[in-house]
C-alpha cells in the first residue's frame, strides 16, 4: 500500500517525508486556499521535496479549459499528476491526458459505477472519498469493496485505487484488508497510525529496567 499525503502544507510535507513514508501527495483547491499561499509555487516546492505523484487539480469546467490548465500544470515539474472531476467533461479530458502518457487522478467519485468509467478513460488513479459517504450514513469502505472487486475481475483495468477523504486509521486498516492500491491521509491521521498505549508503556518500562543497570551504550 502506497501513502499519500493529503495537504497543501510544506512544512508538514517535509517533516512526514524525512520518515521515508510518504510515496506522494493530493491536493486541492480547499487545500491550497487554506495554505494561503500562491497555488503553482506550492505544487513546485512539493514536487522538490516528494519524488512519487503529486496531483494537482484543474478547477475548469469544460474540457478545453481543464486541458489548458492541465498544459500549463505539467510544466512545473515531471511527477505532476493531473487531478480532474468526475464528470462527463473531465473524463472526456482523462482520455486525451491518459493517452498522451499523463498521470491522472479522477477525484469525487462516490460510486462503483463513477469507478467504471474513469478506468475505461485510463485514470491513473481513481479517489473514492470514504469519509464523505460516511458522513450521510453510506458506509465507505463498501465502496472500495466493490471497486476493487470489479477492477480485479478486468486486468486490462490499469487504474489504481486511491482511498480519499480518510477520517482515521480504521479507514486505513480496512483499505489494506480490501487490497487497496494507495491511502491519502491528513498528517494527523498519518502521526495517529504510530500511536498505541501498549507501544508506551512497553518503551517506558525498558527504559526504566536499563537505566537501572548503570550502563551507556557507545555513540560513534
Amino acid at each position: 500500500m502506497k501513502f499519500f499525503v493529503d495537504t497543501a502544507d510544506v512544512a508538514e510535507i517535509q517533516d512526514l517525508a524525512a520518515t521515508g513514508l510518504v510515496d506522494g501527495v493530493t491536493t486541492n483547491p480547499s487545500l491550497v486556499a487554506k495554505a494561503g499561499r500562491n497555488f503553482v509555487d506550492v505544487v513546485a516546492e512539493i514536487c522538490d521535496i516528494v519524488s512519487g505523484p503529486v496531483s494537482a487539480e484543474v478547477v475548469a469546467t469544460d474540457t478545453d479549459g481543464m486541458l489548458r490548465q492541465a498544459h500549463a500544470l505539467r510544466k512545473i515539474a515531471p511527477n505532476v499528476t493531473i487531478k480532474l472531476p468526475l464528470t462527463p467533461d473531465g473524463l472526456r479530458a482523462c482520455k486525451t491526458l491518459s493517452d498522451d502518457g499523463t498521470m491522472v487522478n479522477v477525484t469525487l467519485c462516490f460510486s462503483a459505477a463513477q469507478a467504471i468509467l474513469a478506468a475505461k478513460a485510463g485514470a491513473t488513479f481513481i479517489s473514492p472519498f470514504v469519509g464523505r459517504l460516511d458522513d450521510i450514513g453510506q458506509t465507505g469502505m463498501e465502496l472500495i469493496a466493490d471497486i476493487m472487486a470489479i477492477y480485479g475481475n478486468y486486468p486490462a483495468f490499469k487504474t489504481e485505487v486511491l482511498v480519499a477523504s480518510v477520517r482515521n486509521p480504521l479507514h486505513v486498516i480496512e483499505a489494506g484488508r480490501l487490497g487497496a492500491d494507495v491511502v491519502t491521509l491528513p498528517p494527523g491521521v498519518l502521526r495517529q497510525l504510530y500511536g498505541h498505549p501498549l507501544t508506551d508503556k512497553g518503551l517506558a518500562a525498558f527504559l526504566s529496567d536499563w537505566e537501572k543497570t548503570g550502563q551507556t551504550i557507545p555513540e560513534v
